[in-house]
């Protein structure tokens, strides 16, 4: 290993020869250096990351991380890893050898993680907490699993949060259409919560609908992408899992609804947005409708625990709505059983019926 000086302007460069990942020999150049130590560090980092030596800094590895994964996913799910990379793991371990990080180091990491408070001088949630533990961890996995490291120090330090469940909250029938009602001056914001509340599409789904999604000969309309606002750009990206790629049978009113919708727009492309809002403005026209109706404040993606609801409460198999919300797992669908807790009611007096006869 060697550095050079460059007279002319008196910075260091580091010139040398690699085996890539091909085993062929390569050159590089790297001019800039302010010092010779600065040039010969960037070119011991760099060879260490060629051959996958885990004694390069925590910082070098992050890199190899991001080269690896981000192509993987999708765009917003990697801008959210790397907004936990960037500003809660990094500030910590940047300089610290891979292979030198404890069980120690991690707990103590934990503990000014864990004093550490958002904008509202909140700390942060027992949820978050265990997202960014978990963020951690998997750098280390992927470590362990392609560059040889020997052991996780986050796994052995413990998490230190746990999944906090949100309250499933969610609207009756009734309580939706009182809602809507307040939305009917509003025509584009009408059509929207109505395509949420009776498709228990998601936010990012609906906002990405064209009008060649439907079909309404046959009364369908087609989910096979979400609209994302990244970096202040309109993405339009694949929809969350694969089981989000979907045909949703609408009923027939609401056919009728999105077609006197359609017909509101004048020379629409058959690829375009028909619903050319933010999901800023949904939760701001869910705020107008609430303080002018009184009906309880739900989230947006409530509408969709929403339509669950009301579909188990009609008697529909977790299969069949599964299937129909795009839900990977069953297990997802059975969570939303117990909004209905009249239910238990109807059972039981069905259970009476059978034991006593009365009734029959």
């Amino acid at each position: 290993m060697a550095a050079f000086k460059n007279y002319d302007n008196g910075t260091w460069y580091v010139q040398f020869r690699y085996t890539d990942w091909k085993g062929e020999r390569q050159q590089k150049l790297k001019r800039g250096f302010t010092t010779k130590k600065e040039a010969l560090a960037w070119e011991r980092e760099f060879l260490q990351q060629k051959t996958a030596d885990v004694n390069m800094t925590f910082e070098s590895f992050v890199q190899l991380y991001e080269k690896d994964i981000k192509p993987k996913l999708k765009l917003n799910t990697w801008l959210t890893k790397d907004s936990i990379i960037q500003k809660k793991i990094l500030p910590y371990f940047r300089k610290r050898k891979l292979s030198e990080i404890t069980a120690k180091d991690i707990i103590d990491w934990q503990n000014e993680i864990r004093e550490l408070t958002d904008s509202k001088g909140k700390h942060y949630s027992l949820t978050y907490l265990k997202t960014v533990h978990n963020q951690l961890s998997c750098i280390f996995n992927h470590a362990i699993r392609y560059y040889g490291l020997q052991l996780n120090p986050a796994q052995r330090a413990g998490n230190m949060g746990t999944e906090e469940r949100r309250e499933m909250l969610f609207w009756t029938k009734e309580e939706y259409e009182r809602f809507s009602d307040a939305m009917m001056d509003k025509p584009m914001s009408y059509y929207a919560f109505e395509m949420l509340y009776w498709c228990g599409i998601r936010e990012g789904e609906l906002l990405a609908l064209t009008p060649a999604d439907f079909d309404f000969e046959n009364e369908t309309v087609r989910i096979n992408k979400s609209y994302q606002r990244l970096k202040g750009q309109d993405v339009i990206t694949t929809p969350k899992t694969k089981k989000s790629n979907r045909i949703i049978t609408m009923p027939q009113f609401l056919c009728g609804e999105m077609q006197d919708y359609l017909k509101q727009f004048y020379n629409v492309e058959p690829d375009s947005r028909i619903f050319p809002i933010s999901k800023h403005y949904l939760h701001h026209e869910m705020d107008r409708g609430t303080k002018e109706t009184g009906v309880k404040r739900i989230r947006i993606h409530d509408l969709r625990h929403s339509h669950i609801s009301l579909l188990i409460d009609m008697g529909f198999t977790a299969l069949a709505i599964a299937d129909r919300v795009g839900h990977e797992s069953i297990d997802i669908t059975y969570r939303y059983a117990h909004l209905f807790p009249t239910r238990q009611t109807e059972m039981a007096e069905k259970l009476d019926v059978q034991r006593t006869g009365k009734g029959v």
